[in-house]
């Protein structure tokens, strides 16, 4: 009988941390979605919904400035979020002269119902606007939206004139355990792990093929890095990682010294880092289409 209970605990334990985990993993990919409740209040405003690669749809915002337009860009919102969350960046660079394009993801906002979405769905959701357009742009992601764009970009090199990456990661699967941690330290010490043994499997370990780090040699577009120092979900030491995976001179980083994960726009020196970073690159977004 003593021995049943040595074995019957251990047995019991693990069968109940492997159901947690399995739990957990679908759990973290169907994080409650927060959409912004903000919309465009500037230039001309178009508000559609284009086919997605799965027979959905995407809400997207073309907003035209008031004046000639001087190129395209496109924003892509993060993880749980939407189109709505990008407003606020839109609106800077409406105000250069810029036609901006915004959408909501897949089981995001207002576009249609889609399971597990990641990286690659992100990406996918951004080539579905880029061959709505049909022009190279210049392509702005935040958080998972920068994963989805790097990818993008690696991808669609002669699509991607200039490429925005804030709030990114060097690495997925180190970004997804921090996000654990960040949630809760326990949580992200013990359960992480095997949330990410089970994503590996489900994704047939692809998880390390999509990271960005990885993805930077493909990249051949100039990248302006954006990052809060005071990011706890990815700290800032990922976005240091990830400037010196691009070759030599290809990547800037500008750190807004005050800002957290979401709030690098809000920063003072953000609109003229901006500025700035195409103003040095204008030969090759300002060309006739």
């Amino acid at each position: 009988m003593t021995m049943h209970l040595i074995w019957i605990f251990p047995a019991g334990f693990l069968t109940c941390y492997v159901i947690l985990s399995l739990v957990a993993t679908y759990l973290v990919q169907n994080y409650p979605r927060r959409p912004v409740d903000d919309r465009p209040d500037w230039g001309k405003i178009t508000d559609v919904r284009i086919p997605a690669v799965d027979g959905g749809f995407l809400e997207v915002w073309r907003i035209e400035p008031d004046t000639p337009s001087s190129g395209i860009v496109v924003l892509a919102h993060g993880w749980g979020r939407n189109r709505g969350r990008m407003v606020n960046r839109a609106r800077i660079f409406g105000r250069m002269g810029f036609t901006t394009v915004l959408h909501s993801a897949r089981d995001h906002g207002g576009s249609s119902p889609k399971k597990y979405m990641n990286a690659m769905k992100f990406c996918e959701d951004i080539e579905t606007v880029l061959a709505w357009i049909d022009q190279p742009v210049i392509l702005y992601g935040h958080s998972a939206g920068a994963g989805g764009a790097i990818l993008t970009a690696a991808r669609n090199p002669d699509r991607i004139q200039l490429l925005f990456l804030e709030g990114s990661y060097a690495d997925t699967e180190e970004s997804l355990l921090s996000l654990y941690k960040w949630f809760n330290p326990l949580f992200g010490k013990w359960v992480g792990p095997a949330i990410l043994f089970w994503m590996n499997l489900f994704y047939n370990h692809s998880l390390d093929k999509i990271s960005p780090a990885k993805l930077a040699g493909q990249v051949t577009s100039p990248v302006l890095l954006i990052h809060g120092k005071k990011d706890r979900r990815f700290p800032v030491e990922f976005a240091y990682r990830l400037q010196s995976s691009f070759w030599p001179g290809q990547a800037e980083l500008f750190v807004a010294s005050e800002a957290g994960h979401s709030d690098s726009s809000l920063s003072p020196g953000y609109p003229e880092a901006l500025q700035k970073f195409l103003n040095q690159h204008r030969e090759i977004w300002n060309q006739p289409q």
